[in-house]
């Protein structure tokens, strides 16, 4: 049988004592209630040694490394111990059992327990206004153990009945998750204990603004209102204040009309899973929400997790709401090894005028009818059962092959060319501002008819004339991207001598790489210019001839005449950033400019990239800019028709782009040009150059890769979920358009994640495992056919 006391401290104070203390015993069906009056003498030392014990409770988590809800201050204690807090708990209990020992009080308790049965569940409510006595850890009075259904629950002293609006029942429970700032916690395992609900439909609004969460409070049904992230309480616990995002702080009064509307719309449960919640509590009540659930104090991530999907768990299987709360408050004393005082920390609000919800309430009494026909029997449910472990065994089955498959390289391909088509989604981009390229086309080269040694696009002297005309436009750096291992003969009578130009501080000169196998010679640098000012040049094209990685460093062979580590266009980039003060840091694994980190793909198994290919040396994805990029001609420099201004302060990039000369190249635009073409490696430098730039001083994203084991979670994690959303659907029809919807929600997270975050993750893999995931279940059911839970 239910019963309901509630306790009133009418007037007074923990110094002054409290003159009149009145309990009232409701029973079951009852109209008027037992009413018992006493009092209770003054007790400062309750409050005393309460202050010390959030003290202790505070720095005792802060020295155990407890990830709090709020970040803790240990003020006034240091160089405490955890036996000094165990003391004060005892001491604390002791004090609050002595003072309720107190005569006139005793009376009251005496009385109470000559009408309560030790099997009955009561609810028990402490109501006053006073916040420390909210904060009192009352569970701890000797009451409690001796009647283990009962459960305390919080009240200020004035409440009224709420005004409820009818709604239609829906056989869910609506849930208003609100997710606020989760810097510094981990709030990811709340969200996953309200999606494993069966019977809860939740709406989540992750770091949401006021605008919006106001919105959603004014403008739909919600039964069960739930907050985790950052919370605390102010002055003494009579304001709380919950953080819904990284900038935005709110309190209670500032939602109050959007509240007030939600609970006359039938909203009956708040869930506070956050730190020093009374303040939130106590101006809830206000608001004569039916009830709440807050914590204490300050709640530690874990604790946080197991209490709600503890109280989750009960409640849904219909265990009363303060059995419900008390069995995952208890629960959290197993990790009080860990989490001094977990189970202090979980507390009911009440509104006294509202009998407590239960789960089946709240899913419109929809809760007993989960199946139909006759799969509630034990037999069905047994089969059903054994059926789901079948299907979860054949989706890790169908996961494991998957990732065997792409580890043997059979995805690369069609991985690549996926990744292309996402990239080429994006708009057309505005030309990098910080570039300009000189170009020597063939008509520039057709029209001079040099005597040179080797064989040269333009003549030493003409490449001199050209690197001088540059330098009077005071660019920042340049980039010579062309190879002239071979000097001509001098010309003393020209008074411009390339070596005199080479050998400027701004200028960055090119060699090639001796590759035993590709290129066993490779290309020295000119004669003379120190390797600080040399970049290699060498280009990597995937299997299928397209260039998406770019090399920024790598260690070369002891007998290359191209000695430098650094490429190209790390040495144009480093050059460029020294006069904005950035400094680059290098490491085997990564390049860093600034907060942006270029980090390396691994050797083997980064992104689709998982046999036969070289990843050695520092090598990056290059993220194409798709645009083209300003450019002079050879002629238009020499002969003065250019705007100087277009090259101050820039990287100036000079190559060759005439097409008899065999440095061209495959990207991902290529492909998709109705005439296929390649461009000319001069503008493939400009992109790795630009991408750099772009991501340090733009904040335009670094493409990268997940870990290899976060690769083998994202596809399996899609296998399996996606496999349990199709054993779900009855049609067969519905079954193969839920796989094709599966696949294109799959494929836009993809598409997203790498053009917003630039973040590459295995699409082809995953959606193959999805399709093969949904056949399997497909066979499963056909073979071993049994009636399907209701989807609604």
């Amino acid at each position: 049988m239910s019963k309901l006391v509630v306790f009133s401290f009418l007037g007074g104070d923990l110094n002054q004592g409290f003159p009149v203390v009145t309990a009232q015993l409701w029973c079951h069906n009852q109209f008027v209630p037992v009413k018992l009056t006493g009092n209770l003498p003054p007790a400062p030392e309750l409050s005393e040694l309460y202050r010390r014990w959030q003290l202790l409770y505070a720095a005792v988590h802060q020295r155990l490394g407890s990830s709090y809800r709020i970040k803790v201050h240990s003020q006034d204690i240091t160089n405490i111990s955890v036996n000094d807090f165990n003391e004060v708990c005892q001491q604390l209990q002791a004090n609050i059992n002595a003072w309720l020992k107190f005569e006139s009080f005793q009376n009251i308790e005496r009385q109470l327990r000559t009408l309560l049965s030790r099997n009955d569940e009561i609810r028990v409510i402490i109501e006053t206004n006073i916040a420390l006595l909210h904060r009192l850890p009352w569970h701890l009075w000797h009451f409690f153990e001796d009647y283990p259904k009962a459960e305390l629950a919080l009240s200020n002293h004035e409440y009224e009945s709420p005004q409820l609006l009818q709604k239609s029942p829906t056989g869910k429970v609506k849930i208003l998750a609100i997710l606020g700032n989760r810097v510094g916690i981990d709030i990811d395992k709340d969200a996953s204990a309200l999606q494993g609900l069966t019977d809860g439909k939740t709406t989540f609004l992750i770091e949401p603004t006021r605008q919006i969460l106001d919105e959603h409070l004014w403008n739909h049904d919600w039964d069960i209102l739930f907050f985790a992230g950052h919370s605390t309480s102010l002055t003494d616990g009579e304001i709380g204040e919950i953080c819904i995002n990284q900038t935005e702080i709110l309190t209670i009064s500032q939602l109050k009309n959007g509240l007030k509307a939600a609970i006359r719309r039938g909203l009956k449960l708040a869930i506070f899973n956050s730190c020093d919640g009374i303040g939130l509590g106590r101006n809830l009540a206000d608001l004569n929400i039916p009830q709440m659930i807050v914590m204490r104090e300050g709640v530690p991530d874990l604790i946080a997790q197991e209490f709600l999907k503890n109280f989750l768990t009960a409640f849904a299987d219909n265990k009363p709401f303060y059995l419900a709360v008390r069995e995952a408050r208890e629960r959290l004393q197993g990790l009080e090894n860990e989490f001094p005082c977990a189970s202090w920390l979980p507390v009911i609000y009440q509104n006294p005028t509202t009998v407590p919800t239960t789960w089946q309430e709240l899913c419109g009494n929809f809760a007993d009818t989960k199946f139909v026909g006759e799969v509630s029997t034990k037999g069905k449910i047994a089969t059903l059962k054994l059926k789901l472990w079948t299907v979860l065994l054949s989706t890790l089955i169908v996961a494991i092959s998957t990732l065997g498959l792409r580890y043997l390289g059979i995805f690369e391909k069609i991985e690549l060319q996926s990744f292309d088509q996402m990239l080429r989604l994006r708009p057309q981009e505005e030309p990098d501002p910080r570039l300009i390229i000189v170009e020597i086309t063939e008509k520039n080269i057709q029209s001079r008819q040099e005597m040179t040694k080797g064989l040269k696009s333009i003549s030493d002297s003409t490449l001199a004339k050209l690197l001088n005309k540059i330098q009077k436009s005071q660019p920042r750096v340049i980039g010579l991207d062309i190879y002239r291992d071979l000097a001509d003969p001098p010309n003393k009578s020209n008074p411009i001598q390339l070596p005199t130009e080479l050998n400027k501080d701004n200028v960055v000169v090119v060699c090639k790489s001796r590759d035993r196998k590709y290129d066993p010679q490779g290309v020295k640098p000119p004669k003379d210019v120190p390797v600080e000012r040399q970049g290699f040049t060498d280009a990597i094209q995937d299997p299928d001839g397209i260039v998406r990685r770019q090399i920024l460093m790598m260690a070369q062979e002891p007998s290359s005449t191209c000695t430098t580590p650094y490429s190209l266009s790390l040495q144009l980039v480093a050059r460029y950033l020294s006069y904005e003060n950035i400094k680059p840091k290098f490491n085997e694994d990564y390049v860093q400019f600034g907060s942006k980190v270029f980090k390396r793909l691994k050797f083997s198994r980064s992104g689709a990239y998982q046999q036969g290919v070289d990843l050695g040396g520092n090598q990056i994805l290059v993220n194409y800019r798709n645009t083209d990029y300003q450019r002079v001609s050879l002629d238009e420099v020499l002969s003065d028709k250019f705007d100087r201004k277009s090259m101050k302060d820039k990287v100036v990039i000079v190559g060759v782009t005439a097409n008899t000369v065999s440095d061209t190249w495959s990207t991902l635009y290529s492909t998709a040009q109705q005439d296929y073409q390649e461009i000319p490696g001069i503008f493939i430098q400009a992109q790795m150059v630009s991408q750099i730039l772009s991501a340090v001083l733009d904040q335009r994203p670094i493409l990268w890769v997940l870990p290899y084991w976060g690769d083998i979670l994202w596809i399996c994690g899609w296998s399996v979920v996606g496999s349990l959303i199709i054993w779900r659907v009855r049609s067969l029809s519905h079954k193969r358009y839920t796989i094709f919807v599966t696949v294109v929600i799959l494929y836009g997270v993809c598409a997203i994640a790498l053009l917003k975050q630039g973040l590459w993750l295995p699409f082809i893999p995953s959606a193959f495992a999805v399709v093969a995931s949904g056949v399997v279940v497909m066979l499963i059911q056909r073979r071993h056919p049994i009636s399907q839970p209701l989807v609604e």
